[in-house]
């Protein structure tokens, strides 16, 4: 396992994050073989585990907490996030510090730890003045309890503001952002990597496998069924009506030629696809998220592989630096301007 500081950091972590969104209600529901599968990647070299409290409301923590109890917690970078609505309360969410401070203890408690050493805002709250996040964030750092703080799928011109705010107010600034990144969502190569390495952050990137399409899971429309990765970021990204099939059909021929590429190299599509994620100079770290052992091993299987240029560019030939099969799939905060409720005064509640 390769290592890379995270940012300006000086925190070293291993070129794979390991992922932990597939741990609990959400993909697997044996605690049991999760934590097989963190101390299985901890022992492979892995140092850095991602996970947040929405994920299966909580859950995903917890396991973690688990297979760090017992004098593993000093192994590993531990990330979480906040922001998402975790429970009915109008309250329990976003960036407020009224929600910010109890998100952090009941993400401490779920997690069994004094202490998270990355703690990262999951989306930009619109609603949310920055500098009231910041301000809380910075606490945090100050009091121990969080020693460096992140965003995740921010837009260009956000990561500028914050880190423009964070200078101006002397506030601890975002020391990394969380992009989607893969062969087919490549739109972050236009500015968000470039900002990423203008202010010194750490990019961990998310998604190289394009929610199961890059590791040749959906050949037919009838693949994508109710439940499978595909489907539920098909919800997430809110594809435009009228506009699925023809973003499906696309990518089933695209993941004919890339199976070609990835033949024409010697290894598998899978592969193709994580190397592709790594060799961005901005990226410290890839996301990887198993829901099975078997999956893991794979995975782990090409943790020192290095594409050569001859694969870059075939790959750059098929998809372009800078664009996304589907052009909404890096517009997830943007989407929110589109809503009724961000547009119209009536809508508003």
């Amino acid at each position: 396992m390769k290592y890379q500081n995270l940012g300006g950091t000086g925190i070293s972590v291993s070129r794979y994050c390991l992922g932990a969104m597939m741990f609990g209600a959400m993909g697997n529901r044996d605690h049991d073989e999760c934590v097989g599968m963190i101390h299985r990647s901890i022992d492979a070299g892995i140092n850095f585990i991602d996970t947040a409290d929405v994920y299966s409301q909580g859950e995903s923590e917890t396991i973690v907490g688990k297979a760090l109890a017992g004098g593993r917690r000093d192994d590993v970078v531990l990330a979480t996030k906040f922001y998402s609505p975790m429970g009915e309360g109008r309250n329990r969410r976003g960036g407020s510090r009224r929600w910010i401070v109890r998100a952090v203890e009941e993400s401490l408690e779920r997690l069994g730890t004094d202490h998270i050493d990355l703690y990262q805002m999951h989306r930009f709250d619109e609603r949310t003045a920055l500098e009231e996040t910041l301000r809380a964030l910075d606490d945090l750092v100050r009091s121990g309890k969080v020693r460096a703080i992140g965003s995740s799928m921010f837009p260009p011109d956000r990561i500028v503001e914050a880190q423009s705010l964070a200078t101006q107010q002397g506030l601890t600034r975002f020391r990394c952002e969380q992009p989607w990144y893969s062969i087919f969502s490549r739109e972050v190569e236009r500015l968000v990597l470039p900002a990423c390495e203008r202010y010194g952050m750490g990019a961990i990137v998310w998604s190289p496998l394009d929610g199961g399409w890059l590791a040749g899971r959906y050949r037919k429309a009838a693949d994508i069924q109710k439940g499978t990765r595909a489907a539920l970021t098909q919800r997430m990204v809110r594809t435009q009506f009228g506009a699925e099939e023809r973003i499906h059909q696309s990518k089933f021929s695209l993941v004919d030629e890339l199976e070609k590429v990835a033949g024409e190299a010697g290894i598998s599509l899978t592969h193709l696809a994580i190397g592709f994620a790594k060799e961005h100079p901005a990226v410290s770290s890839v996301i990887i998220g198993p829901r099975t052992p078997e999956q893991l091993e794979d995975l782990l299987a090409c943790a020192d592989l290095q594409l050569d240029t001859g694969t870059l560019d075939a790959i750059d030939g098929l998809v372009p630096p800078g664009s996304n099969v589907n052009p909404l799939e890096n517009g997830m905060v943007a989407l929110e301007a589109l809503s009724p409720e961000r547009r119209r005064a009536s809508g508003r509640v």
